[in-house]
């Protein structure tokens, strides 16, 4: 188990920037330490304990890259050129000898050249008459022909440490003829909700009372970023006893990840347990929605403590909490890069302070992509998560969005894959 030191998380400031956030969390998290061998068909979404080294060249073999003819490019004259088909290869096949001057081979995608031959003739361009095909001029030299390493050469990096693994990747690994990958430990993640007003969904609904949705999307977003999420429910508001669930849950678990009880309330108690069992640094991030997060370090496993409100909660996990636990993971992710969209709607804000507005999007009548603002704007509102595309980003130096100008758009897939 990552093993995190009790001042590894001070800030002595009011309001921290969430790149300052992921910074700290990159240069004071270490990564799980152990590692485990899994095979292929378990691998997508793991991170890569060591580079991954390719034992062959991919292609292996210089093959043809369509269903043609292989010719001997010097053989070819200014014009239309007649070559007798001295053979036939397909995929798998044994590669030939050398051809004579003068001869082409029928081939088929996959096949290895010929020796000798450098160039292929798709068989649409060309005409074909018994034992003879006449190719047309201007195919340059080495057209429709892989050459051997020029995907991978043998004793390159096919995949580096850290990578985290999407499917492309574990096709690369088929490729090179792996069935099994090194990969880190998944991060184990401990998720609380807390507050007594909240419920499991399925029990009668108190007149007070509200279901449990942050325990379900936090557990959700974990299981998408690879952890390993272990749900042990809700905590109530008893400092006491929030103070041993998380003491307990420290055991065992790399992170452990609350939502609710994390302002400044009288009934807010996670901080001052937190403190009892640990060390804790409240986290005002300049951030909204969102600026109340308890980061801190509960017997060597990080704590992450999260607002109460869903939105709060899903933007906070996002830039804070996924970063932590990508870290965690030894995977090296980089950021979202937001993209450029023009805004369809009007919006102002506070300097100094990163914003994330709920928008769709949609094409407008002169074809270019503009981003909507959903309705309503409360850290409450679900459905501006479940109705939207993204998120439309405003730094901090910005204070207004007017109709027309950009905005960088964050898509829901960019920031959870």
């Amino acid at each position: 188990m990552a093993q995190l030191s009790d001042d590894c998380f001070a800030f002595g400031g009011n309001l921290l920037p969430v790149e300052e956030a992921a910074k700290r969390m990159a240069e004071h998290v270490p990564p799980v330490a152990e590692v485990e061998r899994v095979s292929l068909a378990d691998a997508l979404g793991r991170v890569v304990a060591s580079d991954v080294i390719a034992t062959v060249a991919l292609p292996p073999f210089d093959n043809s890259a369509v269903d043609g003819y292989a010719v001997r490019h010097a053989d070819l004259q200014g014009g239309d050129t007649t070559l007798k088909v001295a053979g036939r290869l397909q995929a798998g096949g044994r590669i030939l000898k050398a051809i004579d001057a003068g001869e082409a081979i029928r081939i088929f995608t996959g096949a290895p050249m010929p020796e000798g031959t450098d160039t292929v003739f798709m068989q649409e361009d060309v005409n074909a008459d018994g034992g003879a095909v006449t190719v047309p001029p201007g195919l340059k030299r080495g057209a429709n022909r892989r050459l051997t390493g020029e995907d991978l050469q043998e004793g390159a990096v096919a995949l580096p440490a850290g990578r985290r693994l999407s499917a492309q990747d574990i096709a690369l690994a088929a490729a090179v003829g792996l069935t099994q990958i090194e990969v880190r430990r998944r991060p184990r993640v401990a998720v609380f909700s807390t507050g007594d007003e909240i419920i499991e969904p399925g029990q009668p609904l108190g007149a007070a009372s509200l279901y449990d949705a942050n325990r379900f999307l936090l557990l959700a977003l974990l299981r998408e970023a690879g952890a390993e999420a272990h749900d042990l429910g809700i905590l109530r508001d008893d400092a006491a006893k929030l103070a041993s669930a998380i003491e307990k849950a420290a055991a065992g678990h790399d992170l452990i990840l609350t939502s609710g009880g994390v302002s400044t309330g009288e009934a807010d108690h996670v901080k001052s347990a937190v403190e009892q069992v640990g060390k804790l640094v409240l986290w005002r991030l300049a951030i909204k929605p969102g600026r109340p997060v308890a980061m801190g370090v509960v017997r060597g496993a990080a704590f992450a403590g999260l607002p109460g409100n869903p939105v709060a909660a899903f933007i906070t996990f996002v830039h804070v909490v996924r970063p932590l636990l990508m870290r965690l993971a030894g995977a090296d992710v980089a950021p979202p890069m937001a993209i450029p969209v023009r805004a369809a709607f009007s919006y102002k804000k506070k300097k100094g302070r990163r914003e994330y507005v709920r928008v769709g999007l949609r094409r407008a009548p002169d074809g270019i992509v503009e981003a909507v603002k959903y309705p309503q704007e409360g850290a409450g509102i679900i459905t501006s998560l479940t109705e939207t595309n993204g998120l439309a980003e405003l730094l901090e130096d910005q204070v207004e969005v007017t109709p027309g100008s950009h905005v960088g758009f964050l898509s829901y897939a960019s920031l959870v894959a």
